[in-house]
């Protein structure tokens, strides 16, 4: 057993869930750093005496993983292997009480917004002035750019609005002041990031604002890509459209969760459109970007989903042949309004429709991807893995999307550098190419 030891406390700080629970990750590592504390992230060494776990309650399977995660750490300190376990995030903001009782020995619990009281126990004070102050641990040349807190729409079947909260919009200012201090760390990508990059705006500035929000970051030198997740189809603010076609820092890139195209359907998972209003904003997408990437995402096996229904929707990702697509099964989550119907797909027939979805998505991006057979594309690397070096296109996001390799053993390529690349193979998913000579 470790004998505690006098040295200075070292912080490991371990992530799960989305792009915005690595945000806040950032957040707080970058107030610990301004308290000088000894702070890491995701430490493989685990040499962490304390832990901070910052977990994910989103769907079943994210639970779980937090859960297993906490039951991890805790067995440590159980073991003398680390002195302080502490939770925060959405399955803690959303399970508190429940968790206080089946883990006693985690040392404290804290919501999404508990920031201050977090640092406090951590023995570090809340520094107010440190607007746009992170420790990012992505890569050195991108970092996601939270936009907007918590939500307001009243989708059925999602959680997030009772662990973050409603939407809470950052002023245009305080995130032009962000992302020159990225800038000026060397960034040269940045991922827009919110539950709902549509409704940005509407509530500080009473209209939709993110096309005014990306004509202020294009101004920053040393950002190079600017790239937009999760929006939402209602209300999609179509002068975004304008300012990604004529604006080249902005990515032809789109990530917007449609869940489902048949009306009922959507009816019921209270997304506010149609199948006919849902057909015409993608035909809107395509006539004012001809080649804009649109990464969706879609729910199979939704309460009341049946054969024909699910087959409606195959139908139509067939049709409309989406760069980028993720289909999940659907998750029975208490307290939402969707918790009320009764979850009559059985789990067999969910998994087996997500890999037919899958199935007809794995062949498009097959067929798109021998079109690009002979392009060259300006392509940002990320790392080296093997003997190949791993880079994107303007139409693909880290870690879900597409990549394009390069023989290492053929070609030097800096980590960090965006570089011309002649595509000359694909498979389903990845791009294999060459950097184009510059004599």
């Amino acid at each position: 057993m470790r004998t505690k030891a006098v040295k200075k406390n070292k912080i490991n700080v371990v992530t799960l869930g989305c792009s915005k629970n690595v945000y806040d990750s950032e957040v707080l590592m970058g107030q610990l750093k301004a308290n000088d504390k000894d702070v890491v992230h995701e430490d493989e060494n685990d040499e962490g005496n304390i832990v901070v776990i910052n977990t994910c309650g989103f769907i079943g399977t994210a639970k779980e993983e937090s859960v297993n995660t906490i039951l991890h750490y805790v067995n440590k300190k159980e073991n003398g292997e680390v002195d302080r376990v502490y939770v925060t995030g959405c399955l803690s903001e959303r399970y508190k009480p429940d968790l206080e009782k089946e883990i006693p020995n985690v040392d404290e619990f804290f919501g999404t917004h508990d920031l201050p009281n977090l640092l406090k126990v951590l023995d570090a004070d809340y520094k107010h002035e440190l607007v746009g102050e992170r420790l990012t641990t992505t890569p050195r040349h991108y970092a996601y750019l939270k936009i907007a807190e918590g939500c307001d729409r009243p989708c059925s079947f999602c959680a997030i609005p009772l662990m973050r909260g409603g939407h809470v919009s950052t002023k245009i200012e305080d995130l032009v002041t962000e992302a020159s201090k990225l800038a000026k760390k060397g960034i040269k990508e940045l991922i827009l990031i919110a539950q709902d990059l549509t409704y940005y705006g509407l509530d500080i500035y009473k209209k939709r604002a993110l096309a005014d929000l990306l004509k202020e970051l294009a101004k920053i030198d040393g950002i190079e890509w600017i790239r937009l997740h999760y929006a939402f189809p209602t209300g999609f603010p179509l002068d975004v459209l304008e300012v990604m076609r004529t604006e080249p820092k902005v990515c032809n890139y789109l990530d917007i969760p449609l869940q489902h195209i048949n009306t009922e359907m959507l009816k019921s998972m209270k997304r506010g459109t149609t199948s006919e209003k849902t057909r015409k904003l993608i035909e809107q997408f395509r006539s004012a970007v001809p080649d804009m990437a649109i990464r969706t995402t879609l729910i199979v096996g939704y309460p009341g989903e049946s054969e024909e229904k699910f087959q409606e929707m195959k139908q139509w990702v067939q049709e409309s042949r989406f760069e980028r697509l993720g289909a999940f099964a659907y998750s029975h989550e208490e307290n939402t309004s969707a918790y009320e119907l009764e979850d009559d797909v059985p789990e067999d027939v969910k998994q087996r429709r997500v890999s037919e979805l899958m199935d007809v998505q794995s062949q498009i991006s097959f067929e798109l991807n021998q079109e690009k057979v002979g392009q060259t594309f300006k392509c940002i690397f990320d790392r080296k893995d093997g003997n190949y070096f791993v880079g994107r296109t303007e139409f693909d996001s880290p870690d879900v999307d597409n990549e394009v390799l390069v023989d290492a053993t053929e070609h030097y390529i800096k980590v960090g550098e965006f570089i011309d690349i002649k595509i000359d193979s694909a498979g389903d998913f990845d791009l294999y190419g060459a950097p184009v000579s510059s004599d």
